[in-house]
């Protein structure tokens, strides 16, 4: 739907408690039968029994760290398996024995990670030092038997020199930070040598390798001689692509969508684009783009694109619910692979605002039919074709709509889209302007720049859309268009991004029709909820008429900013601000300008963060909203 505000699972407001969940999805249906997840979390899990321990022997454990700080000392103690299992037997003395050794690797591994080299790990076992123990030894089980893990954690190594050989040799050992003088870590060193031989092979060179990592501590300084050496072989050209593991999935629409099998310079970034590109399809539960370890004898590297097919029919229902709008049920059915190259058929329905009243002809209805064909015509072009049946009633309007849209997408570059298509809408509302009927045929047409470093997180980037909607409504005869631009931008800050800010600007306009009530309901312009204002109801700002009854405007303008606060790895906090303002000028003359603000809460779950947004509107309606509460998934923008 058109406007700065889009209908979405995010919209709930007011006293909204928003509970919104997928609880149950069927790939043809294996029952779960011993856990229950909502948003892949967890809620309940029962597990087996733990299998009996062959000969236990109990132990119990201590640990002593002198000279750490106290992250340190909470890297060292949570790397410690032995206390933290000590309420767990192990089975037999030498199991004891190789759960010790393998503390003590990890140990020393810290240790090395934190440029400790002069570290010192001890671990006894019975009050005899690990390494004095016998190959068979029988401990005292009459008690659990003592073990004792000390730890010395010794100076910080800093690195005092640093070589780059063979064709490393002319880079600037700065741009991977090996700065003289900078602690000497071990994870610093390793990662150091990975971004030479990635920028090697970024360059064309396939073969490219570290051939020389010495590292070399000198206790008396405590600094660290580092020598890395690469190889960086020949520059090479993408060559034959094979396909591994397509059963139903055509092996020749793989290799074309992946992009792989066009002419074109060996690049790392290419293969990990096409392995992403291939995931998101939907119908692989794994893909993996392998390279060959030797060229071909024609100079060029073969490749090889191992895939593991998924499921590809799956159905499933949701709930949510709203304290204001009630209760809404769900359901879908799909297929990830209709023809054998990747098409999706997806059929869905929705009941909503069941409770809110009891008249069933108050709810909101919608039922759609979407089918995408990727890699259609060219591997860059995908065909998106959908027929939708909606009924909504937000204050503003009743509205049954029937919409069929075909629109292509072409991937101009790894950032950039364009899309283009045709529209036909019937819509019979019931609005400010009485009841009206309208028949629109429209063409769609859309540019995309995305370079946000995550589409579901992003920490830094942007993004900036236009698009445009020629339009013809059949029973006026009227002729209008739709503009509209939006842009976000992101920027991190600290090495984990532990704040992130975050902006975007949106504004619309429609040019033509004689009169407002000429354009349909849907088209114009509204704003207020989850994805625009938030603290005001959904579609709650417009230009409203002498009888207080909102009409939708000609344009708007809008904007948000966000400061997303990272508390631990898991939550995170965010302050909010939102403006906006619609009117009937074709551009905005922000005589009514809306504000809200609020707070947000954010739980990280693999699939993006789960969101909750309380806000406040700053020049309330008279009569209107007070607050909102809106649940989605991913960031508000």
């Amino acid at each position: 739907m058109p406007g700065p505000e889009r209908p979405s699972a995010a919209r709930k407001t007011g006293v909204a408690a928003a509970l919104a969940a997928t609880l149950l999805t069927f790939p043809g249906f294996v029952p779960e039968a011993h856990a229950l997840k909502i948003f892949g979390i967890t809620l309940f899990e029962t597990e087996d029994e733990t299998a009996e321990v062959i000969d236990p022997v109990r132990y119990d454990a201590s640990v002593d760290i002198t000279g750490a700080d106290d992250k340190l000392q909470e890297r060292l103690e949570t790397a410690t398996s032995l206390v933290a299992d000590k309420e767990l037997p192990v089975s037999g003395d030498l199991g004891l024995v190789v759960k010790a050794r393998e503390d003590r690797e990890r140990l020393v591994a810290v240790l090395y990670e934190e440029a400790r080299y002069g570290g010192v790990v001890r671990i006894t076992i019975g009050g005899t030092e690990l390494d004095r123990l016998p190959p068979t030894p029988v401990f005292d089980h009459s008690a659990p038997v003592p073990v004792t893990v000390t730890i010395e954690t010794g100076p910080v190594f800093t690195l005092g020199s640093v070589t780059l050989k063979g064709d490393a040799a002319g880079l600037d050992p700065s741009e991977y930070k090996l700065d003289i003088g900078e602690p000497a870590g071990s994870v610093r060193i390793i990662q150091a040598g990975e971004r030479i031989v990635r920028d090697l092979k970024n360059g064309g060179r396939p073969l490219a390798k570290l051939s020389t990592r010495d590292v070399i501590a000198n206790h008396t300084n405590s600094t660290v001689a580092v020598t890395l050496a690469a190889e960086s072989g020949p520059v090479a050209s993408l060559g034959e692509v094979t396909v591994k593991g397509a059963r139903a999935v055509n092996p020749d629409f793989i290799r074309r969508y992946s992009r792989l099998d066009e002419p074109q310079r060996y690049s790392p970034d290419q293969l990990k684009k096409a392995s992403e590109r291939l995931r998101e399809l939907g119908v692989f539960s794994s893909v993996t783009v392998r390279e060959s370890e030797m060229l071909a004898p024609n100079g060029t590297l073969p490749l090889t694109i191992e895939i593991s097919e998924g499921k590809f029919r799956y159905y499933g229902f949701g709930a949510e619910y709203s304290s204001i709008d009630g209760a809404g049920v769900s359901g879908y059915w799909g297929h990830r692979n209709l023809f054998g190259e990747a098409e999706s058929l997806r059929v869905e329905g929705k009941v909503s605002g069941i409770g809110a009243t009891t008249d069933y002809t108050t709810f909101d209805y919608s039922a759609g039919i979407f089918f995408t064909k990727p890699g259609a015509i060219l591997p860059r072009i995908t065909l998106d074709a959908s027929l939708e049946a909606e009924r909504e009633t937000p204050d503003a309007y009743t509205a049954t709509s029937v919409t069929a849209r075909t629109i292509l997408s072409y991937e101009l570059n790894d950032t950039d889209t364009i899309k283009g298509g045709g529209e036909i809408a019937w819509l019979r509302a019931d609005d400010a302007f009485g009841k009206n009927t309208y028949l629109t045929f429209s063409t769609p047409l859309s540019f995309e720049r995305d370079a946000r470093d995550n589409k579901m997180e992003p920490t830094e980037g942007y993004r900036a859309t236009l698009s445009a909607q020629p339009s013809y409504e059949a029973y006026r005869g009227s002729i209008f268009s739709s503009f509209e631009g939006s842009a976000s931008g992101y920027l991190g800050f600290g090495d984990e991004n532990d704040l992130v800010l975050a902006a975007r600007v949106a504004a619309g306009t429609i040019v033509g029709a004689d009169q407002l009530q000429d354009i349909p309901t849907t088209r114009r312009f509204y704003a207020g909820g989850g994805g625009s204002v938030r603290g005001y109801a959904y579609r709650e700002i417009s230009p409203y008429n002498a009888e207080n009854e909102a009409t939708g405007g000609r344009s708007y303008a809008l904007a948000s900013f966000e400061a997303r606060v990272k508390v631990t790895e898991k939550i995170g906090l965010v302050p909010f601000f939102d403006v906006g303002t619609v009117t009937n000028e074709i551009v905005p003359d922000f005589s009514d300008i809306r504000m809200g603000a609020g707070i947000g809460l954010r739980y990280t779950t693999p699939f993006g963060p789960i969101r909750l947004d309380v806000a406040v509107p700053l020049d309330r309606y008279e009569g209107g909203s007070s607050y909102g509460i809106y649940a989605g998934i991913g960031q508000a923008f």
